[in-house]
């Protein structure tokens, strides 16, 4: 139930750093967008770029705090309702800030805001003949404690996918004619190629096409559409082209490259393109629609994971589209951006992901201890202490060694 704090190790210095950057920009200043007023000593670029990483920074701690949270809250709720005493409720990770006592439950309020944990009394083994421990209680109840924050993350999955049912979800037409209840049609961009000129000029996936011309403003195409905007880049190839898109709800403009000679399966920019709306349920009919999107992305995590670790056991490398703490943190900035229903989404995918990864009976996960327990329950008697915390030591530091090579692939593609 603590096993996010190896997680918080990783974490922490995302925040130091982004400390600093705050610092950096209170001591500069940044530079308003009046050009004439700008101060020499940093660039709006600059300012601009700390004041995206400071966005990132917040997105990420909220996004992780609601993940952890929920999770853990469901480890507190079920223990408390089977009377087994929790000795802590942490938000956060020590040191500790501050904490109030209720009910025999010491909550407190920590330095490093990076999701929380619980401390349940005779989760280790300890005070097997005291009524309140939690080793002292039977398999099921241990099992539903164990299995309470994987159903929250659950829950929450769920609970997020058809609140975006009824705001409104993304969702990609192949033409204006298939779009029947798709409010909002644009083309907008749904693939960057990398190191291609749209990747070098900074344009993202979900930036919608406004306009589209040359950078003298003689030519400029009168609707936008996906085969307007191809038609309109082959016939300006080897030219520079001035598009703007609408991200979130600020219009940015970009001179990107046609090039003549595109690299394979790529066009003259490196984009691809689709028409993409916002398709809206009823709010009776959200839940239903939030429940298949939450079938169809359970699918899809294990077939991902079973090849993840097909790929990992048979050639000793990760082959898969794989993201750690820094991968997470990047993409939750760029999500953020595109508006709160992409946002709702990503927390969705990884409290899904978080359920599913915790479930796995892997030592030191929560599915580990639910083995354990299955183990118990056909042998007849307790597994020996020492033995299982032996095991789950082993487990977890195989998954920081994990977490640690996750990380390292996640900094060297950022180069």
């Amino acid at each position: 139930m603590q096993a996010f704090f190896a997680t918080a190790s990783i974490f922490a210095f995302y925040i130091i750093d982004s400390t600093a950057l705050l610092l950096l920009a209170k001591a500069r200043g940044c530079p308003p967008d009046n050009p004439s007023l700008r101060r020499p000593r940093v660039t709006k670029n600059a300012c601009n770029a700390i004041k995206l990483f400071m966005l990132t920074a917040i997105v990420f701690i909220v996004a992780l705090g609601i993940l952890v949270l929920v999770h853990e809250f469901g480890h507190f709720w079920v223990a408390r309702k089977f009377g087994i005493r929790v000795e802590e409720f942490g938000f956060g990770f020590p040191p500790r800030l501050a904490e109030i006592t209720k009910h025999g439950v010491r909550y407190s309020f920590n330095l490093l805001p990076l999701g929380g944990f619980v401390k349940i009394f005779g989760e280790q083994g300890e005070e097997e003949n005291n009524p309140f421990s939690f080793a002292s209680r039977p398999a099921w109840q241990r099992f539903s404690v164990l299995v309470a924050g994987v159903l929250m993350n659950v829950l929450l999955a769920w609970f997020l996918f058809s609140l975006v049912a009824g705001i409104g979800t993304p969702t990609a037409v192949d033409s204006p004619a298939d779009a029947a209840g798709v409010q909002n049609l644009r083309v907008a961009i749904v693939g960057v190629a990398p190191q291609s000129p749209a990747d070098h000029a900074g344009l993202r996936f979900g930036d919608a096409i406004l306009r589209l011309g040359t950078p003298d403003n003689t030519e400029a195409l009168s609707s936008i559409t996906v085969d307007g905007v191809q038609k309109f880049t082959d016939a300006h190839a080897g030219k520079e082209i001035l598009i703007t898109v609408l991200r979130g709800k600020e219009e940015k403009n970009f001179l990107v490259l046609a090039r003549k000679n595109p690299s394979q399966n790529e066009g003259a920019m490196g984009i691809m393109l689709s028409w993409v709306g916002i398709a809206r349920s009823s709010w009776f009919a959200a839940p239903v629609e939030g429940l298949k999107h939450l079938w169809s992305s359970f699918l899809e995590t294990v077939l991902g994971l079973y090849y993840l670790f097909y790929d990992l056991f048979t050639t000793g490398r990760f082959q898969g589209d794989i993201s750690g703490p820094v991968g997470i943190f990047m993409l939750s900035g760029e999500v953020w951006t595109l508006g709160i229903s992409y946002f709702l989404q990503l927390i969705g995918i990884l409290s899904l992901n978080l359920a599913i990864l915790n479930a796995l009976p892997f030592p030191a996960l929560d599915g580990g201890r639910m083995f354990f327990l299955a183990i118990e329950k056909i042998k007849g008697s307790k597994v020996d202490q020492s033995v299982e915390h032996a095991i789950h030591t082993v487990g977890f530091i195989l998954l920081i060694m994990l977490m640690v090579a996750i990380t390292y692939r996640d900094i060297a593609r950022l180069f």
